[in-house]
Order: structure tokens, then sequence, then C-alpha cells
């Protein structure tokens, strides 16, 4: 999701609720303690220097039930840190604690809550690597001639 997106978003919502890929909300009572920009420049492995720009925004909780955010509080927030940093209409990244480390999540949202997506690694340099850019293709012909017919008695 861009910061377009969650800015229009939240033009329409009452209350704010984010949900963990695994179904659970992020407690009610959540706190975004960070907005910022994160630029990551590196070297993939097959030798190209490449640049990421994202909007990161890190959730914490605690225990203080009586100051939830609100949708209005955190468009203040998103304004602010854009007229301060002069973000780009980026992708949004959320920072989550879990039960062992802090989690990065990709945003989503289905029309009432914000989803927390999960983030997956892959090789950037598939040719330089020799990794198939596509699965193989299988024949239906070749399976069903390597397997046994039921009437063979091979099986």
């Amino acid at each position: 999701m861009k910061l377009s997106e969650i800015k229009n978003h939240l033009k329409n919502l009452e209350t704010i609720a984010f949900q963990l890929p695994n179904g659970k909300l992020v407690p009610s009572h959540f706190h975004v303690t960070e907005v910022g920009k994160i630029t990551k420049d590196f070297i993939d492995c097959g030798g190209k220097v490449r640049s990421e720009t994202v909007i990161n925004f890190q959730l914490w909780e605690e225990n203080d039930y009586d100051h939830r955010l609100h949708p209005e509080k955190l468009m203040y927030i998103l304004e602010l840190s854009e007229k301060i940093f002069k973000f780009d209409d980026l992708e949004i990244e959320i920072e989550y604690q879990g039960k062992e480390t802090i989690g990065k999540y990709n945003l989503d949202f289905d029309g009432k809550n914000f989803l927390l997506t999960s983030k997956v690694t892959a090789c950037l340099a598939l040719k330089a690597c020799g990794l198939p850019t596509e699965k193989p293709r299988i024949k239906i012909s070749d399976i069903q001639s390597s397997c046994c017919e039921p009437s063979s008695k091979c099986c």
C-alpha cells in the first residue's frame, strides 16, 4: 500500500485496526511510535547495485489504554512527516514487535482493517545465480505414461 492509499482509507474510518497475518488484531491501544523514510542501498548476489526506499511505521503497544490512536491523529502524523521528510508516494512498511524480534510487514486494507501482510525474501539475480526464472513445465502426458494403469496389475 502506498502513502496516498492509507490517507484515503483513513478519511473514511472512525477507528483504526491492524490485523496480523495470523488473523489476530494488534491491541487497540497501540501507538505509532515512528514514521520515517528508510532507504536501503545494496548489491544483489549478481553484483547489481540497487536502492529501495519505503515509508516505515513502527507500531507499539503497552498498557496505556487511555490514549488510543484515532484516524485523524494518524493523518496528522502522516501529513507532518510528509512535510518534513518530503515523502514521495512510496510503499509503506510496518514494524511490529513479535515474540522474539521485530517483524516487518507490507500493508493492505480489507475495507475495515489494515492488514499486516508477510514480507518474503527472493533472489534478485536469478540469471546470475543460474536459477530458473520460471518453474519447469511438465506435460500431463509424461505423468500419465510413468504411472501404472489400474488394469496392468503393476502397482
